[in-house]
This record gives structure tokens, C-alpha cells and sequence, in this order.
């Protein structure tokens, strides 16, 4: 058998409206760890009935508003083959609106986790896949809000499962990383449970990335401003004394990005291994 290639994505420096990750504009792939590459195909051709070991989840517009395609009236999921590069529609997706949002990566426990809005309610919704995409869960989160808000943010730890809602808040300074309010599931994500609904003043009111779930109840939000723990789950936070950082998931850990060229990669949430790349802006 031979052994899967890797993945690597080109970013566009401009961010998605809420914070969120930037999208991919240009891809490449290798079968050689490394030492040559060639640019993926960004068109999807044929479908997946699963999600193979070291693939990407990804969307692209299944169905183009006019025809120049400039706009996007529904998006589907597609698979980014780790075998050979290539993209191919998910066969079997969770019903979560026109916009559904996966995480890129699987979670440490091997499940894939896609939000959007519940299409009955229009409220945000969570979705959760336990066999590689053949089938999925979805469930509605008990959002403060009647509207759906930006997207969810999914993190599983070993004790919980948080969903960050994100999404414009009413009152207060405005931020650009908006949390509307925060879930946790403690079944695996068959039933939540709110547990910080976002206010005026009381911070945290933004999110950069994941939420950082570890023992005990401990969790840490990377907001604009600072990093924030919870001890109890979620229901309060206090300043950890840290600066801010973008938290994504990976396939070897949680990665933590902070600025001239810093980073830190984590397995359980709470260990950190921190390291700095030679780039522009890096200090020596």
C-alpha cells in the first residue's frame, strides 16, 4: 500500500467576515515528504463516501447564483484526498443550511464536527460524524438568539465537548471576533447545555480560533485582548495572565499562534511546547 501524500494549503491574506480562518485560494501535494510538489486542482470532480485517514474537510459552492457564479446560494462538503490531492464531494452531509462549516481536521476521537443552522428553527446547529462522514448526528444549540449568528467553533475534550457560538453582540464596544455565547455537551454532543452567554462588559466577548478545553472543568478562551481560563466549565472566566493567540486544531494537536513568528503545540490542552519559526518579523 502506498503511503498517503500531504496536504498543504495556500492562504489568501484576506479574513472571512467574523474572524474565521482565511480560504484557501491555492493548494499542493506530496507523495515524497516533501521534496517535490505540485499544485492541487481546485475543481471537485466525483463524490466520497467516507473521509479517509489524513484528508481535509472543505466546502465549495454546489450550487453558483448566476451565471458567472459570482455568489454562492448553497455549499456542499468535499474531501480533500490525502491519496492523491484531489477534491471530491462528500456523498452522505448533515442537513445544516446553505452554509454549513466544517473543522478541517478530525478531533482526537475520530469525530468530524460541521455547524450551520437548523433548518426548521434557523438557530445555530452542530453536526458530529462517528464513521468517517458516512452518517451524522445534528443537533440544535440553545443559543440566546432567535437568528443564526457567524458560525460554531467545535472542540472536544476528554471530559466535554464546547461549541463556541459566534455571532454580533448587542451593547457594549464593539469586537471583531465576536462570541455570542458558549455550549457544552458532556454526551458527546447529543445534548448541550449553555453555560456563558456574552454580555455588554464582561469579558470574554471575542474568540480567536478554538476554545481550549482541559481537566477538571478548566478551559481557556484566546479573546483579542488577553487569554481568559474558566474553572468550572465555561460558566466564569478571569484573566490568565497570557496574551492573545489563535488557537486551531491539527492533525498532531491544538496550535497556537502568537505574533513575530511564535508558536505552541499542545495534546491534552494544558502542556505546551513552544517553538519559533526563521521568518520575517521572528526574534532572535
Amino acid at each position: 500500500m502506498r503511503p498517503p501524500g500531504q496536504l498543504l494549503a495556500g492562504r489568501n491574506p484576506r479574513q472571512r467576515e467574523g474572524g474565521a480562518e482565511p480560504e484557501a485560494r491555492r493548494t499542493w501535494f506530496t507523495r515524497d515528504g516533501g521534496r517535490t510538489w505540485r499544485e492541487g486542482d481546485l475543481r471537485t470532480t466525483g463524490t466520497a463516501p467516507a473521509i479517509p485517514p489524513g484528508s481535509v474537510l472543505v466546502t465549495d459552492c454546489a450550487r453558483p447564483a448566476g451565471p458567472r457564479g459570482d455568489d454562492c446560494v448553497r455549499e456542499r462538503l468535499v474531501v480533500v484526498s490525502p491519496q492523491d490531492g484531489r477534491r471530491r464531494a462528500l456523498a452522505e452531509a448533515p442537513s445544516l443550511g446553505a452554509r454549513p462549516r466544517p473543522a478541517a481536521v478530525a478531533e482526537p476521537d475520530g469525530s468530524w464536527w460541521v455547524s450551520g443552522t437548523d433548518p426548521l428553527s434557523g438557530r445555530a446547529a452542530v453536526a458530529v460524524s462517528r464513521d468517517d462522514g458516512r452518517s451524522w448526528s445534528v443537533a440544535r444549540l440553545p443559543s440566546p438568539a432567535a437568528g443564526p449568528g457567524w458560525y460554531t467553533s467545535v472542540a472536544v475534550g476528554q471530559e466535554a465537548v464546547y461549541a463556541a457560538e459566534m455571532g454580533e453582540l448587542k451593547g457594549g464596544k464593539p469586537v471583531k471576533n465576536p462570541l455570542r455565547a458558549l455550549h457544552r455537551s458532556v454526551d458527546g454532543g447529543r445534548t448541550w447545555e449553555r453555560m456563558w452567554t456574552t454580555g455588554p462588559v464582561v469579558e470574554p466577548r471575542s474568540l480567536l480560533g478554538l476554545p481550549v478545553p482541559g481537566r477538571d472543568g478548566r478551559l481557556l478562551i484566546a479573546a483579542e485582548d488577553r487569554e481568559y481560563v474558566s474553572v468550572d466549565g465555561g460558566r466564569g472566566f478571569r484573566p490568565s495572565g497570557e496574551g492573545p493567540g489563535f488557537v486551531r486544531r491539527t492533525p498532531i494537536g491544538l496550535l497556537r499562534t502568537a505574533t513575530d513568528c511564535r508558536y505552541a503545540i499542545s495534546v491534552d490542552g494544558e502542556s505546551w511546547a513552544e517553538f519559533g519559526l526563521a521568518c520575517e518579523g521572528a526574534n532572535p
